[in-house]
């Protein structure tokens, strides 16, 4: 069999830049007398013919792309390149390339744009020497321009010759200004071509050229530009819609000039980025970062900016919050906070810190809690009741959440002093998970993410004084896990699921995944309410839900509990006869092989592995008869060994104490035996003595603890002594 390792796919660059397959094989690296030098050989995996060979030239630029290609060029106009099945294939012909150049492996491209001897060069040579001969910018050179800048794409010394060409005379302009002069003549070809010049510019990745490239008077020629894609049969109209039907919206007036320009700016080469520009195929991957670099870049500044205008923030706020102002503008305004939070993910983490510090000081989450709000009781904020709103104020919680969970439990264990349960914080995040109208619950799920990062014990800080974990635990036990667990409460009342529609089964799953988070991580607080409510018994009626998922649910909670080995949970369990159940859905599911039947089966496997006692002795004293007849897997049978296996220990354990107590000196026993004249008060003592010893052996079976077995021995052997004392 052949070494997997070594299987690649061939590709060659065709004329419209797209890569062709020609053909799997297995590389090899060896010495070609006909070539002179070490060369790669790729023979066909199908009839052993020659798919490649190439030998290694130590001036040809190859390059790694995600541990698995090996790119080059090998003339001005063809492109190769290997793609390996294995990264280790990969790596090992990487490490040949590299050594026959005398390069280090560790470096993805073999070639610098510009070597040492090229840099001895420059100091010598004028630099206009070394940049690509442009041809004259005009209409009757355009696809010789063209041809040339997409020849150079897979070189990395040619691309930064022709990028220095391209700034060092002004070439962009007056390109841009060919193609007005294409428009207006309606001359097709040229912009064909034009389109091939731009997209092959842009692939140059070099930050200067974009710098003219994305300019105020340049980039929507730019755009122009890439509109006649010869692969269309008609242009597209993208300047049309960055002009007429993308509108830019002031919800407070920018002053400034310059980030004015800068906000329009990023806008325009992120819609180049996202909807103009194809998807960079698997080799082009790296064309492109510099664009990427370029939008970062300018995120950072314009969230920079707005961060240092106090004036424009605090206005900003002051309109959020202000009842008068109009419903549309404070839609615009919350959409103009989200979007202000999701810029600030570019930021550094200290500014970041401080970015959000910021928000927090102007009262970002006094008028979240107004919009979350808004939900529930619309009437009371006329016309706002309002999705686009609301979603807008989901995604910055979900921004402050993730930046600072404490940050929001502090502002939520203040609301207390200030307001009712209903309108705290995290009782209306609740709500909006539970009445979200969405059919597949999107916005569900995502609150009950965020509500798991607040209530999760990892991302608490602890004071000098007092913990947050259990000042906030105890706060959201006292005033939010009513709300939380109110739906799955009412629809198990009467201990039936009175509502089994598909969305309500949704919701509850949520619901118990928070639940079983917290039975996982809170202990003292969750167990304090699981007995308080009776909630595993309610949580159990989903057991008969006509929705598998729900089931699983329900089960993976007890699981969890059980998994705790707590007696206290035990003992409740054991009181409930909460097993039955479970068992009646198990049995119900029949010989049906599916996850219900697998996970109710492991449930039961853990209890027998582990050797819960008290569960064991339940389950087989109450289920076994119902059990017994499934042999499709042994854990019931095993169940019933241990248990048996338990009652043998005890019944040994009682016999040996009973042999100890009557073990007693033989001549002792015998003047025990003639002692026929002892007076009624001995008789007495003597049935005092043993009911005592009765009494501490079933304190012993009872504690099941080894501090009892020094006491035992005591009361028994103290038997005849107390007798013989008395006579």
């Amino acid at each position: 069999m052949s070494d997997t390792r070594r299987r690649v796919k061939v590709y060659t660059l065709n004329e419209d830049r797209q890569w062709d397959d020609r053909g799997t094989g297995h590389v090899s690296s060896t010495f070609v007398e006909r070539l002179k030098g070490i060369s790669l050989l790729v023979r066909a995996e199908s009839d052993g013919s020659l798919l490649l060979e190439s030998k290694i030239s130590p001036n040809t630029a190859y390059q790694k792309q995600q541990d698995t290609l090996i790119v080059w060029s090998e003339a001005d106009n063809y492109d190769l390149a290997l793609s390996f099945q294995e990264k280790a294939g990969c790596d090992e012909i990487w490490e040949k390339i590299c050594q026959v150049q005398g390069k280090d492996p560790a470096l993805d491209i073999t070639q610098d744009p510009i070597d040492e001897s090229e840099e001895e060069r420059f100091e010598e040579i004028p630099e206009t020497s070394h940049l690509v001969e442009l041809p004259p910018c005009e209409l009757s050179r355009l696809e010789e321009i063209a041809d040339l800048v997409t020849s150079v794409l897979s070189s990395p010394i040619r691309r930064e010759k022709l990028a220095l060409a391209l700034m060092s005379e002004g070439y962009i302009k007056k390109l841009l200004g060919l193609f007005r002069v294409c428009e207006d003549l309606d001359n097709r070809e040229g912009l064909h071509h034009l389109y091939e010049i731009v997209r092959g510019v842009l692939f140059l990745n070099k930050a200067a050229l974009f710098e003219v490239m994305f300019s105020d008077d340049c980039i929507m020629d730019v755009v122009g530009c890439l509109e006649y894609d010869p692969a269309l049969v008609q242009p597209k109209r993208h300047r049309e819609f960055l002009t007429k039907t993308a509108k830019f919206k002031e919800v407070i007036p920018i002053t400034d000039s310059e980030l004015r320009q800068k906000i329009h700016q990023t806008y325009r080469v992120q819609y180049i980025q996202d909807i103009i520009l194809p998807t960079p195929s698997v080799f082009e991957e790296n064309f492109l970062s510099t664009l990427t670099s370029f939008i970062f870049f300018n995120k950072v500044e314009i969230v920079s900016m707005l961060q240092e205008d106090e004036k424009f923030l605090t206005e900003v706020f002051a309109q959020l919050t202000d009842e008068a102002t109009e419903d549309s503008k404070r839609r615009e305004l919350v959409n103009f906070v989200k979007e202000f939070c999701a810029f600030s993910q570019t930021l550094q983490p200290q500014n970041r810190d401080a970015f959000f510090k910021t928000l927090a000081n102007l009262g970002i989450l006094p008028a979240l809690e107004i919009f979350l709000l808004v939900y529930h009781t619309p009437y009371l904020f006329s016309g706002m009741d309002d999705l686009q709103v609301r979603a807008a104020a989901t995604d910055i919680f979900s921004y402050l959440v993730e930046f600072s969970p404490s940050m929001v439990r502090e502002f939520v264990m203040q609301e207390p002093q200030q307001t009712d349960d209903d309108v705290l914080l995290i009782n209306v995040v609740i709500k909006q998970m539970i009445c979200d109208s969405d059919p597949e619950l999107g916005g569900a799920v995502q609150l009950m993410g965020l509500l798991r990062t607040l209530i999760d014990p990892e991302n608490m800080l602890a004071s000098t004084n007092k913990t947050e974990k259990t000042e906030f635990l105890s706060f959201f036990y006292k005033y939010c896990m009513h709300v939380l667990t109110a739906p799955l409460l009412a629809n198990t009342a009467h201990e039936k699921n009175s509502k089994d529609n598909f969305q309500t089964a949704q919701l509850l799953a949520l619901i118990l995944e928070l639940l079983t988070f917290c039975v996982e991580h809170h202990t003292y607080h969750i167990k304090t309410y699981i007995m308080n409510k009776d909630l595993l018994r309610r949580v159990l009626v989903l057991m008969n839900s006509k929705h598998t998922f729900l089931a699983l649910c329900a089960l993976r909670f007890m699981r969890r509990i059980i998994g705790l080995k707590d007696e206290y949970y035990n003992r409740y369990i054991i009181k409930g006869n909460l097993f039955e159940p479970v068992i009646n859905a198990l049995l119900d599911n029949g010989t049906r092989y599916n996850l219900l039947n697998s996970a109710i089966i492991e449930l039961f496997e853990f209890i027998k592995v582990e050797d819960i006692k008290s569960l064991i002795a339940h389950i087989v004293d109450n289920f076994y008869k119902a059990l017994e007849s499934i042999e499709y897997v042994q854990t019931f049978k095993g169940l019933k060994g241990r248990y048996e296996q338990e009652k043998d220990r005890q019944s040994q354990r009682l016999n040996r104490y009973r042999r100890d107590a009557r073990s007693l000196d033989e001549d002792e026993e015998l003047w025990f035996n003639d002692d026929d004249d002892d007076d009624d008060g001995e008789a007495v003592e003597k049935s005092r003595m043993e009911d005592d010893f009765s009494d501490s052996y079933g304190k012993y079976m009872e504690a099941k603890k080894g501090k009892l077995l020094l006491v035992l021995p005591q009361v028994q052997f103290s038997l005849p002594r107390l007798q013989h004392l008395q006579v």
